[in-house]
């Protein structure tokens, strides 16, 4: 069915009322499921997803069958930014770690679209860079910050990502996100229990105090939300001055 839901994406809800109802006939609503795979490396990009409260993770994979997140993808963004605007795309594979509703457009209605409007094309890139950025600095955390603060940090982004405090997880699958043994996971989720941050049980994690996670989180966190407003701030400013133009 047509998906109308704009304001819960926030790439759509950016966009021009012309850029937009360009691309309204096209999107489709679908519901995504946990560990569903959206993309594998070196397949063609035939889709873009735009999440409503689903959280996807770009995935790397190593040897010996390992693989290890590098970006996540929320409500505030979109998968496939910029393969849509013409620069080939970081050769990742794409999964869905949190399960949710997502707006789904062809590629080559979304590129038709970004080819004929320079600010559609512009918002793409800006995006694309956005995601980029964000996967370089997840690669530091994982490299420099100890298990406490990188956990923390990722139930915060995947908390803002998705607009949900309870997080369909199990502590294994946070384990394989995050980089670190089950049993480190398990110490750590349970010591944030006790400070009364999270609450656990079978296959969910739900955020009680996100300040307390917070004050745990390594400082990727307030960089990651620091670049996802400085984004906003130049969409908003982009779209001032078009309306200048016009």
């Amino acid at each position: 069915m047509d998906s109308n839901a704009r304001s819960q994406n926030g790439f759509l809800k950016s966009l021009s009322t012309d850029d937009f109802e360009v691309l309204r006939p096209d999107l489709q609503t679908a519901m995504l499921s946990q560990g569903q795979v959206l993309q594998n490396l070196g397949d063609p990009i035939d889709q873009v997803y735009f999440p409503h409260d689903c959280v996807l993770s770009r995935i790397l994979e190593l040897d010996a069958g390992h693989s290890v997140e590098i970006a996540m993808i929320g409500r505030d963004s979109l998968l496939g930014a910029l393969a849509a605007a013409g620069i080939p795309a970081a050769k990742s594979g794409a999964v869905v770690v949190l399960p949710g509703v997502a707006s789904v457009i062809d590629m080559g209605r979304l590129r038709a679209a970004a080819e004929r409007s320079t600010g559609l094309n512009k918002i793409l890139v800006r995006h694309g860079q956005a995601v980029l950025v964000r996967a370089q600095q997840a690669v530091g955390c994982k490299s420099l910050h100890p298990v406490e603060a990188r956990l923390a940090r990722w139930l915060l982004e995947a908390r803002d990502l998705c607009g949900k405090n309870r997080l369909m997880l199990t502590q294994e699958m946070m384990g394989q996100i995050i980089g670190a043994r089950h049993n480190s996971v398990a110490i750590v989720a349970h010591t944030f229990e006790q400070q009364g941050c999270i609450t656990f049980g079978r296959g969910y994690v739900e955020i009680i105090d996100p300040g307390g996670l917070a004050e745990a989180a390594c400082t990727c966190y307030a960089t990651i939300k620091a670049q996802h407003e400085s984004l906003r701030q130049d969409v908003e400013h982009s779209f001032k001055c078009r309306e200048i133009i016009h």
